[in-house]
Order: C-alpha cells, then sequence, then structure tokens
C-alpha cells in the first residue's frame, strides 16, 4: 500500500498535512462550549506530525470556526476553497465523537474526489468501522493513539515508498481489509512534544483543553475509554499551563481527564506547581477538572485544588436509580452520591453533573419505573446534591462497549439506515428501552429534567444579582467572602438562562428535522431475535 501524492514534486517544496475535527451533524448542548474550546485528539497529533521534516501542518477545527474565514452556506469551513488557497497533500480527519462520522465521510470524498490521500482516526473506528470507512472514502485508519503513526506514514509517503509495514493501520489492498500488526500504547510521554495550538487555522479559543493520562481503570460498560492508565509526570501537565500562558495568554484550562486525582501524589505535585506559578506572575489561572465523587473525601486533595484555581468540577452521577448504577458497574448509593457532592460544594467548588437517563439493565432484571417516576427521581436527586448546573444525556450505544454489545444481541438496536450515526450524541434514542418506557418517553423525559432546571426565570436572577452588587462593596469588611458568594450566585443564574436559550435553540432545531419519521421508520422495522436465542436480526440491525 503506498499513498501516491497528487504533485509528485516533492523534493524541491515542503508538504502540507490538514487535520481536520468535523462538525457535529447539527446544534447540541455541547456547541456552544466547542466554539470555546478545540478536540485535544487533533493537536496532539498534528503537533507530533509537525515534527516530520519536510512537512508543514494545519489543524482545521469545523466545531470553532472563525466567520470571516472562508466558509459555505452553512458555516462551515469551504475546503473547496482552502484547497484552492493552499493545498493540502495529505488529510487527517478525527474520528473521536461517533455522531460526527457522517460528516467525516463527507469531507474525505471532498478531497479524495480532489486526488488527496485520506487517513483517519480516533475511537470510533474499531471493528467493521474500519472497513465501514475504507469504503467511504478513507484511505488508511490509525489505530489506536496517532501519533507515532502519523510521522511513520509521513516519513514513507514523502520518500514515495509503501506504508505496509506502519504498525497499527488498516487499508485496502485489492479489495481486501489489511490490518498490520498493533502499535503499543505509548508509555514514553517525556519524549512526545508539547501540544502545539499554534497549528490551529481560523480558530479562537477561550478554554484550553489539557490531558495527562490515558487509559481508565474503571471499566465502566457504556464508556469508550479503557485500558491501564498510562500518565505523565505532573511536571510535563505543568509545562503545558506555562506554555499556553506565555504562548497563548490562556487563562483557563480544562483537563479532559476523566480521573482527576486519581494519582494523589502526582496531582498534589501539580497543583503545588501550579499555586506557585500564580503567586510568581501575580496572575491567577482558572481550572475545570473531571473528578470521582469519592475523592470528596480526600481533603488535603481538595483544599489543594481551591489554592491553585480549580473551579469546577464535571461528576459523571450517571443515575440516581440504583438498579441502573449496578447495571453501569458503578460502586457508589444514591445517598452515598448525595453527601459527597455536598463536600464539593463545602469546599466551593462549582459542581457540574453528568447523567444518563433510562440506562439499559442487565438481563431479564425484574424492574420496571415510569417516566414520571424516574423525571421525579432525578430532580429530587438533583436539588438534594445542591448541583449548580447539570447535563441530562439519553444512552449512546457507542461502538465496541458491553453496553452496545447487549443491545445488539438482544435485538434492540435501532437500524442505521433510520437512526444514523448522526444521531449518536446522547440526545436521541437509539434503540429500545426498557420497558415500560417508550423511546418517545426516553426523548421527552431528558428534556423535561433540562428544561425544570434551566428556566427563563433566571434571567431576573441574573438582574436581581446586577442590582446587588453596590451592597457587595459595601461589605469592606469581608470583601473577599462577599465578592464569592455573589459572583457565584450571579454566574450559576447566568448560565441557567443560557441553558434555556440552548435547549429553546435545540428544540426548535428538532422540530424542524425528520427524526420523528426516522424513529417511528426504525420502530416498524425493529426485529427480535426469536425464542430459540437466533441472533441473526441483531446482526441485521447492527450493519
Amino acid at each position: 500500500m503506498q499513498l501516491n501524492l497528487k504533485d509528485n514534486s516533492t523534493e524541491r517544496r515542503r508538504l502540507l498535512l490538514r487535520v481536520i475535527a468535523p462538525a457535529f451533524p447539527a446544534f447540541n448542548i455541547y456547541s456552544r462550549f466547542a466554539r470555546r474550546m478545540t478536540a485535544l485528539g487533533p493537536i496532539c497529533v498534528a503537533t507530533a506530525a509537525h515534527e516530520v521534516e519536510g512537512w508543514d501542518v494545519e489543524v482545521i477545527d469545523e466545531n470553532n470556526y472563525r466567520e470571516f474565514a472562508p466558509s459555505d452556506e452553512h458555516g462551515r469551513p469551504d475546503h473547496e476553497a482552502l484547497q484552492d488557497i493552499r493545498p493540502a497533500d495529505v488529510v487527517g480527519l478525527y474520528g473521536g465523537l461517533t455522531s460526527t462520522i457522517p460528516r467525516l465521510y463527507e469531507v474525505a470524498n471532498l478531497y479524495r474526489n480532489r486526488g488527496v490521500p485520506i487517513l483517519a482516526g480516533g475511537q470510533h473506528f474499531c471493528a467493521e468501522n474500519i472497513q465501514d470507512a475504507l469504503d467511504n472514502g478513507v484511505d488508511v485508519i490509525a489505530i489506536g493513539e496517532g501519533e507515532l503513526t502519523i510521522q511513520d506514514i509521513l516519513r514513507r509517503t514523502q520518500d514515495q515508498k509503501p506504508i505496509d509495514d506502519v504498525p497499527g493501520i488498516a487499508f485496502l489492498q485489492d479489495g481486501r481489509l489489511v490490518r498490520t500488526q498493533d502499535r503499543p500504547p505509548i508509555v514514553d510521554f517525556e519524549s512526545m512534544p508539547l501540544p502545539d495550538f499554534s497549528l490551529l487555522r481560523n480558530t479562537r479559543v477561550k478554554v484550553y483543553p489539557l490531558s495527562w493520562t490515558r487509559g481508565c481503570g474503571m471499566n465502566c460498560e457504556f464508556c469508550t475509554v479503557k485500558g491501564k492508565p498510562r500518565s505523565s509526570s505532573p511536571e510535563r501537565l505543568f509545562r503545558q499551563v506555562t506554555s499556553l500562558v506565555e504562548k497563548h495568554n490562556a487563562r483557563f484550562f480544562f483537563i479532559v481527564d476523566d480521573l482527576f486525582g486519581q494519582h494523589r501524589t502526582d496531582a498534589l505535585k501539580f497543583l503545588s506547581l501550579v499555586t506557585a506559578y500564580q503567586q510568581k506572575i501575580s496572575t491567577r489561572l482558572k481550572f475545570n477538572v473531571q473528578i470521582r465523587l469519592d475523592k470528596a473525601s480526600d481533603t488535603e486533595l481538595l483544599t489543594a485544588m481551591k489554592a491553585a484555581g480549580v473551579r469546577t468540577v464535571c461528576i459523571g452521577f450517571e443515575s440516581p436509580i440504583e438498579e441502573e448504577l449496578v447495571a453501569m458497574n458503578k460502586k457508589l448509593k444514591p445517598e452515598e452520591m448525595i453527601a459527597l457532592a455536598r463536600i464539593y460544594h463545602k469546599f466551593g467548588f462549582f459542581v457540574h453533573g453528568m447523567f444518563i437517563f433510562g440506562y439499559p439493565l442487565v438481563g431479564k432484571a425484574q424492574f420496571t419505573m415510569s417516566e414520571g417516576e424516574r423525571v421525579r427521581r432525578f430532580r429530587k436527586f438533583i436539588t438534594a446534591a445542591r448541583i449548580d448546573t447539570v447535563q441530562v444525556l439519553l444512552p449512546v450505544p457507542l461502538p465496541c462497549t458491553k453496553m452496545t454489545d447487549r443491545i445488539v444481541k438482544a435485538g434492540r438496536l435501532y437500524s442505521r439506515d433510520h437512526v444514523g450515526w448522526e444521531y449518536y450524541d446522547g440526545n436521541f434514542p437509539c434503540f429500545e428501552p426498557d420497558p415500560p418506557l417508550s423511546p418517545e418517553e426516553l426523548h421527552r423525559a431528558s428534556m423535561r429534567i433540562m428544561g425544570s432546571f434551566y428556566r427563563f426565570r433566571h434571567m431576573f436572577t441574573v438582574a436581581m444579582h446586577v442590582l446587588m452588587f453596590p451592597s457587595m462593596v459595601f461589605s469592606l469588611h469581608n470583601l473577599r467572602s462577599a465578592w464569592h458568594q455573589w459572583y457565584h450566585g450571579w454566574r450559576i443564574s447566568l448560565i441557567r438562562f443560557g441553558g434555556w436559550v440552548t435547549i429553546r435553540r435545540w428544540l426548535k432545531e428538532f422540530k424542524k428535522g425528520v427524526f420523528s419519521k426516522k424513529l417511528s421508520d426504525a420502530k416498524r422495522v425493529s426485529i427480535r431475535p426469536d425464542e430459540k436465542g437466533q441472533e441473526n436480526s441483531a446482526s441485521h440491525l447492527a450493519n
């Protein structure tokens, strides 16, 4: 297998790799935040590629794209224009989000029709999805981590040599799928370059993503992040922070790893370095982290987090229903989760709660609960835990997870001819839920919970906080405490009003769409395995 460049006169010029993060299929709850941040995976791969001699690299994030850049009628990048202005010799596509795969294929075919070789990688590409991508415009799939793989591919392509011996890739040869030997996971992070955000084009980043751990040992059955955790040093993560402050005047950071604080000693070291650094430069930095609930019992860790500038803790509560927590392989009970969440509040953290509504139970569990009762349980839990902001999504049957395997074997996955990848973002039912819920009830319930939390009336609370600001100023005897109390209330009200605006816009877009018709068609053609346990229908529904 060899990637043939459209212009083979490579000896007299530098080559260009364009890495693209495809756009979401439609407006969703992530859209507003995505316009302030960017995906870290494409940056890491592009940074590694930039170290290959003779190659220039640029990153296009379609979800964070400036209006004055070449755009199509939907406000997305005009790739025809980009290719005319600065032709890419190779294009790399980020498949980390399953819902963006239809757009990924669209972009792949656009460039492929212009003779540009197409690479793709990301967690979506596993099992039969590898073949699917190669049938839809992609020339080579990078399986697993892509930094070293992209370097090998670019070197061989520049020298016009075959890539058959590059570990960790898949391609078609004479119509047959070929997978090379697996590439071992990266463990020597110190030898890797720091992510270079200057490679982004036509993008404005306000919140900079950071990462120092790959893999996760929690083994949640709905999650695609697996494998033994591998971490870089706290000093390397600290260098990422200082580099972004110095080069990009960064002030806001989001540590995207799911398990902040899991390696306690390293976390304390990083927090100590960040705290001292802020004192030296006389500037306050702000961090959001994803953390487990049980870390609330570690007083020393929470104190260090607060001193370092951690403002928001994002916590996967998942569900207030004990039977669902068992199915997810979660170890805490609802009452324990409430108590731990309150500890985070006591320390002054802003708590963002993430939930999954209507999780499918394992086997033939004798458990039924109406839509109304489930909604009531969620609302009661959110109030009791004093959660500041919430995100309630539906379970998504992501590729190659245990939950998806269960749903497919039970014949409950809706045909992707009707409910395609573009609906796999947590806002749409993609499979037949547990009785007595219908997919329509599942869909409606998540919006009921969010709608009762994010409401128009919070606009008046924002105004009230503005009017209260002068009284806060006069509390000079305890100005710091008064400021934090005022700011916390103002920020919550502003975000909740913004959430109401987001939900209203999403519902408007939903009503203009065709999902209801597609869901109706999907339900009509659904087939269950027969009484003998045959799973022929399951394979039919998965294809």
